[in-house]
């Protein structure tokens, strides 16, 4: 069998995750442990990638500790509208959705968009109807109403009453969720899944979504998927930038992430970090914050996990 490898990330920034004490912490670990564990044992039995980084992503999802699904912040109006996208390497198919309310789990919709529909980016309601089509169930705002997240929120207005001020880093409350995966046969795959940021108006849509922002795939480079200031990552092209390092440059995989993350992004004052990992099964995961919350392994490589 050949290499396979799995990377997964829980938000990058300065201010990610509610880390007030020891015992908080090791929640965390347990939780990407758990995540990890949930793709690398569809690898290791020989799976497929797109499903490795959608089993993982859906762990992340249902755990009310990150920033998607169950975990995903308010928006202004004391809602939830989450994103997500998916991309597999061997063919450069992906699907995506934004602005989603009641999906427990953005990034399988985010596949059903990509393998039963012939479009690749659906949002708010339209992407609704669509989920409602294959009889996906809606929940309630409830389920979405973890008791820190309001805290967070009613601290974050208080804060900043104004809805046309511009937010501060501390306040936009950074962070999503995302895997990439390189199976057996040598396929890529990436998936990235986010509530957004804290407070969040105007039916914002970050980079999470957006594919060749923060999220791309491509047998032939990498599978990349990004967690930070989403607007940079948009502009700065993020996902798709180290997969052209790679291919056109001809960079490493551990070097063509450096450049992005710790000299391009950082010219443009964006901060945030990344996973990628390249058809060898090599694995890199950068970031310029003052935390990220990571983890990885492959068949030649022991477990990591970190924040």
């Amino acid at each position: 069998m050949n290499t396979y490898a799995i990377a997964i990330h829980g938000g990058a920034g300065p201010k990610v995750g509610g880390i007030t004490t020891p015992e908080k912490e090791q929640e965390y670990l347990a939780a990407l442990k758990q995540a990890l564990e949930s793709g690398s044992r569809i690898l290791e039995r020989g799976g497929s990638s797109l499903d490795a980084v959608e089993q993982a992503v859906n762990a992340l999802e249902d755990c009310p500790l990150f920033n998607s699904g169950k975990g995903s912040v308010y928006t202004i109006d004391g809602t939830h509208e989450l994103d997500a996208s998916i991309m597999e390497g061997n063919t450069l198919n992906a699907g995506a959705v934004a602005q989603l309310r009641g999906i427990k789990n953005p990034v399988t919709l985010a596949r059903d968009v990509m393998e039963k529909s012939e479009h690749v980016f659906l949002a708010a309601e339209g992407a609704i109807q669509f989920a409602r089509k294959l009889g996906y169930e809606l929940l309630e705002p409830e389920y979405f109403a973890v008791p820190a997240r309001y805290e967070q929120w009613l601290a974050a207005r208080a804060a900043n009453p104004d809805e046309l001020a511009p937010q501060t880093v501390e306040e936009k409350s950074l962070g999503t969720v995302g895997a990439v995966a390189c199976d057996s046969a040598g396929n890529l795959a990436a998936a990235t899944s986010t509530g957004g940021i804290l407070n969040k108006r105007f039916g914002r849509v970050g980079d999470s979504p957006i594919i060749g922002s923060g999220n791309y795939a491509n047998n032939k480079t990498c599978a990349v998927s990004c967690t930070g200031s989403g607007e940079f990552f948009i502009r700065g092209v993020v996902a798709y930038d180290v997969a052209c390092l790679i291919e056109h440059k001809g960079l490493s995989l551990q070097a063509a992430t450096d450049e992005v993350i710790h000299k391009r992004i950082l010219e443009i004052k964006g901060d945030g970090g990344l996973i990628a990992v390249d058809a060898t099964g090599n694995i890199a995961m950068p970031f310029n914050t003052r935390r990220m919350f990571r983890a990885c392994v492959a068949s030649n490589r022991p477990m990591e996990v970190h924040i």
